[in-house]
């Protein structure tokens, strides 16, 4: 018998991260111990990812921080697949260390991870350390 695979979607990582609501809580918990014990396998995309920071920023006040703290580890979880694992978890880490968004510190990260860089009027980038290229007036 071969494994279902599956993108989890945002609300699975938010439900399992918030405890809300109570029983797709739960849910999203058995789900996650299906992958962990590799009942199946659960893709996550970046843009899911930015999602989640996003909720977990405006509707539940989390701090950037505190996201990067419970992202980080699961994200991390056997049986959980993140497309641009390594790139990801390191946005996660300097959106924490450097007070960015995650979306510029995504961008940040994958134009370094392929010693690019960006073009922006965001002066966030200059925090990141990455190739700020800002066009001409």
């Amino acid at each position: 018998m071969s494994r279902g695979v599956y993108w989890a979607d945002a609300n699975i990582l938010l439900r399992f991260l918030t405890g809300e609501p109570p029983e797709m809580s739960s849910r999203s918990e058995r789900l996650l111990q299906q992958a962990r014990s590799e009942e199946t396998l659960l893709r996550v995309h970046p843009v899911v990812v930015a999602e989640t920071v996003w909720v977990l920023q405006s509707f539940y006040d989390h701090s950037r921080e505190d996201i990067a703290g419970a992202l980080v580890p699961l994200l991390k979880e056997h049986g959980l697949k993140v497309e641009g694992s390594n790139v990801v978890v390191r946005a996660l880490e300097s959106m924490a260390e450097n007070n960015v968004d995650f979306a510029d510190a995504l961008l940040a990260e994958s134009a370094r991870s392929r010693g690019e860089g960006v073009a922006s009027f965001d002066e966030d980038f200059r925090k990141l350390d990455v190739d700020l290229h800002e066009p001409d007036r």
